[in-house]
């Protein structure tokens, strides 16, 4: 009986950890509510475990968690976008890797408010308050030609509900140091409502937010993932069974 919690243990701190998802910024892929089990041992530094564990490197379209760039005590999931030595503009919410298109059928547009700086990135115009100031001056340092030059060692991290997520356009690269874990797969789910869909009904559409990259910026309340305590009070008619064991990709 020791033996197994000491088993147990070391996989949950070593290997694998849970996590639950607090906001729109992933959907529809990842949903408010939904409890991931994240793989900590492939994605971290190999060190001494390097010839025991399957150390993998970051790949691109892959969903990673990694420190928060604005506190590194929190964390974060987002998609891997752009890669190390990678060119990188959105032009209408289409994202351009090297010149060529990014294909994302991954990705959501919910209809919002214009913003221009979503439209068009990287922008040489600060129209969006809730960019870091300290990004906005690595982001015009970092562009040559339109286009967004990722520094060795960094990465560029979006959310798939692209209109609704705080991400790499808001905050910058991430190091890879701070890329600590892929989540596997999503072991519970609770039925709880989203706030971007709720603030669609108020929201008078227009031919251009209808379009498959609306411009505007309404983003959740906060992307940081965490632990919910209160499982067992809120399963009775409140679970999305159908998510129960769902392989994230």
């Amino acid at each position: 009986m020791l033996r197994t919690i000491i088993v147990a243990l070391f996989v949950l701190t070593f290997v694998t950890q849970p996590m639950v998802i607090p906001s729109e910024s992933m959907e529809h892929t990842l949903l408010v509510g939904d409890f991931l089990l994240m793989n900590r041992a492939t994605l971290a530094p190999p060190g001494d475990w390097g010839r025991v564990l399957p150390y993998a490197p970051v790949e691109r379209g892959e969903i990673v968690t990694f420190h928060s760039q604005l506190n590194p005590a929190e964390y974060l999931v987002k998609r891997v976008i752009g890669l190390p030595g990678d060119r990188l503009h959105i032009d209408q919410g289409r994202v351009f890797i090297n010149g060529r298109a990014l294909d994302e059928p991954y990705a959501t547009f919910e209809p919002i408010a214009d913003n221009s700086y979503l439209d068009h990135f990287p922008s040489a115009s600060y129209t969006d308050p809730r960019v870091e100031p300290s990004w906005w001056k690595l982001m015009q340092a970092s562009t040559e030609n339109g286009d967004l030059v990722i520094p060795a060692g960094k990465y560029f991290m979006m959310g798939d509900n692209r209109n609704h997520s705080l991400d790499s356009r808001y905050w910058g690269f991430v190091p890879r140091g701070q890329i600590i874990a892929r989540p596997l797969v999503i072991y519970f789910s609770l039925n709880r409502p989203s706030r971007t869909d709720l603030a669609q009904a108020a929201l008078p559409l227009s031919p251009e937010a209808s379009a498959v990259a609306g411009g505007g910026t309404q983003s959740a309340q906060d992307d940081r993932l965490g632990h919910d305590t209160d499982i067992l009070g809120q399963v009775k008619g409140f679970a999305r069974w159908r998510r129960f064991f769902h392989v994230v990709h």
